[in-house]
């Protein structure tokens, strides 16, 4: 098994609760980074996201999607909470910047900022990858954003009945 991702994390949830990632030992996770002001790639990765667990049905029973966020100057859980409304097969998680920072250094995500700080729309460049960890917290796959629904579908499908 690859070990370039390490899937550990100490966030908290949109719910204000901390976590890590023993809180979803015993459960596969689905990751993927992103932030609450994307205005394309986060949407539409979620809206595929979702659709695709749902379309899992009861091969997802023990899947918690989780949404982690690079931006956590604006996305605070009530943020995350709001947002992710739309998207309720997700957990959002979120933390102080330096949680955050380790989050994306164990994943290996790339999150750079756009434009300038003071301007509140600023957007971030990022890593547009879904994660997949194993009950154990091990890697086990990720996917880029260009990889289409049927065959992620397929796919993931193969790995949680493994």
């Amino acid at each position: 098994m690859s070990t370039f991702v390490q899937g550990v994390f100490s966030l908290t949830d949109h719910h204000n609760r901390r976590v890590t990632q023993d809180t979803y030992k015993g459960r596969w996770v689905l990751a993927f980074f992103g932030f609450t002001h994307c205005q394309v790639v986060c949407p539409r990765a979620l809206s595929r996201l979702s659709q695709v667990i749902e379309n899992l049905g009861p091969q997802a029973e023990n899947l918690c999607a989780l949404y982690i966020t690079v931006d956590p100057a604006r996305d605070n859980p009530d943020v995350m909470r709001d947002f992710l409304a739309s998207y309720p097969v997700f957990t959002g998680l979120t933390g102080t910047s330096a949680q955050v920072e380790q989050a994306k250094e164990n994943f290996q995500v790339f999150a750079r900022q756009r434009s300038d700080v003071y301007d509140e729309n600023y957007q971030i460049a990022h890593t547009a990858l879904t994660y997949l960890l194993d009950p154990e917290g091990n890697f086990v796959a990720h996917w880029s954003d260009a990889h289409d629904s049927a065959s992620l579908q397929e796919e993931l499908a193969s790995l949680l009945n493994n």
